[in-house]
């Protein structure tokens, strides 16, 4: 199954778990291949955010920022902390011709899950 083909409606919406494996965080050799985009408000990434990943807040996103160059024609799997904010950044997106889906659970369940959260001087992290 293709996690980036859009689902009737909208964007698809994976799993922590996927979204670990698409993104090489879950620790297997072959890596990932998506980037994993980070849409939450400054002080949210600088609390704690998944290492490799790229920020850009929805806010600037909704403004008509460019992505950032490790984001660039990549695969995105988009996250921020509760699933909320990923689904409409995915959705704003997609109508930009990039291939996204958001994570459902966010942050949240990203941390519950085990997998690693850094803070801004990449020491252990929490969610903001």
């Amino acid at each position: 199954m293709n996690i980036f083909r859009r689902a009737r409606g909208g964007p698809g919406r994976v799993s922590v778990q996927e979204a670990a494996i698409r993104t090489g965080h879950d620790h297997a050799e072959a890596g990932g291949d998506a980037v994993l985009l980070d849409v939450r408000e400054p002080f949210e990434w600088q609390a704690g955010h998944a290492p490799q990943a790229v920020h850009l807040s929805l806010t600037a996103l909704a403004a008509g920022a460019a992505l950032p160059a490790r984001a660039q024609a990549r695969p995105l799997v988009v996250i921020c902390r509760s699933g909320h904010r990923s689904r409409q950044a995915a959705e704003l997106l997609a109508a930009r011709g990039c291939e996204a889906v958001d994570v459902v659970g966010g942050m949240r369940d990203w941390a519950a899950a085990g997998l690693p959260v850094v803070d801004a001087r990449g020491q252990s992290g929490t969610v903001a």
